[in-house]
């Protein structure tokens, strides 16, 4: 294989997103990436925070289709590729914004991107003891393998394949879980439950319901710190971010709604399998049957930010979750609807093994595409 080596710094045009300062920041209020809505692959676009951006900072920190955005802190190196998803989409100071140059394929990139990550390529380009940094000097050092513009495309197309199905795969769990969502509306917020016309209600409470706190239908547990789990397993680890990585031992098993601590308040998650949440997530587990479905949606239709009690770091806390008042359901009609919901999950599933099968697939061609090994 005779593919030459360059730093990234001679082949693409990269910049550090913009200081979040809100005494000096001038401009429009408009929406910007923070290090945790990005992802490998992908973007968290939910409750995306804003600043002000001034009109000749638009090209700067600017996002263009084809853009790679790529984690300066936290894991450093951990990207995604901009397709324009939101418009006029801008980002934070913890972000590289990296556009290639011709001859380079920016598919290419990201996966070189992702095969240096799993293998530890880029940790000779972090800073700091404890906290991880890739500051832009070093980014631009990074030295990548690039072969011809045709090898580069047909190694792309080749892996992009996989990510196509994976991606479709995403949007099916989005719809169903739209629908679910759409289904606990109408019963709990509407109040149109099965039998709501013949229910009396008294004082806005549904006969048989009854005004509660959230600490009378889950308990709520803390996560641990991951480091000393083993790899070798398929049981997930989760972070406030999602998941971190897979370990051979588990917190609990079981359906659980996890609820971040400390970082993306909003990011909860519903699971049903055996898992292992870190130190900075909550997992609830229920204490009354047929409630977790009922919880998960309660909870994720709520602003956590709204009960932030942190200054550098969003941060929660059991007793603010425990607090939080509810009209608790009767427990017919939270069976009633745990079963139709979970008909949704259930299908979520299925296409959750796809995923991680077409994840398995492309990962097992990403190292000998992107070294060589594998002709295409």
């Amino acid at each position: 294989m005779s593919w030459e080596k360059v730093k990234l710094g001679d082949i693409t045009d990269s910049c550090l997103g913009k200081m979040l300062d809100q005494q000096k920041n001038r401009g429009e209020f408009q929406p910007y990436l923070a290090n945790v809505n990005v992802r490998w692959g992908a973007f968290d676009l939910e409750d995306l925070p804003q600043m002000r951006f001034e009109e000749n900072e638009q090209e700067r920190y600017g996002l263009r289709y084809g853009d790679l955005v790529v984690c300066e802190g936290g894991e450093p190196g951990r990207c995604a590729i901009w397709k324009e998803q939101v418009p006029n989409m801008k980002i934070q100071k913890a972000l590289h914004r990296v556009r290639v140059h011709d001859g380079l394929d920016y598919r290419y990139l990201y996966y070189w991107f992702l095969w240096a990550g799993k293998r530890g390529a880029l940790d000779q380009y972090f800073t700091g003891a404890t906290i991880k940094h890739m500051p832009g000097q070093k980014l631009k050092e990074v030295v990548i393998d690039k072969p011809s513009i045709e090898i580069q495309r047909r190694i792309a197309d080749t892996l992009s394949a996989y990510d196509n199905l994976i991606e479709n795969n995403q949007k099916q769990i989005k719809l169903l879980e739209e629908a679910a969502r759409r289904l606990y509306k109408e019963w709990f917020v509407d109040l149109r439950f099965p039998g709501y016309e013949t229910t009396p209600v008294v004082d806005g409470v549904p006969e048989g319901w009854q005004r509660g706190t959230l600490k009378e239908l889950i308990s709520i547990n803390y996560g641990k710190d991951h480091k000393n789990a083993p790899d070798d397993g398929d049981i997930p680890v989760y972070g406030s971010g999602g998941l971190i990585r897979k370990c051979n031992k588990s917190l609990f098993t079981g359906e659980a709604v996890l609820i971040p601590r400390k970082g993306s308040l909003n990011h909860i998650m519903y699971v049903n399998e055996s898992f292992w949440t870190v130190d900075t997530m909550f997992y609830a587990t229920e204490k009354q049957e047929c409630t977790m479905l009922f919880v998960y949606f309660f909870v994720s239709s709520h602003d956590m930010y709204a009960m932030n009690i942190g200054a550098a770091v969003p941060s929660m806390t059991v007793k603010i979750l425990e607090a939080i008042s509810l009209l608790i359901p009767s427990s017919d009609t939270l069976e009633r609807f745990n079963d139709m919901a979970k008909i949704y999950f259930q299908r979520i599933a299925v296409l959750n093994t796809q995923i991680e099968r077409l994840a398995e697939a492309r990962d097992r061609l990403l190292p000998k595409l992107m070294s060589g090994e594998l002709e295409v």
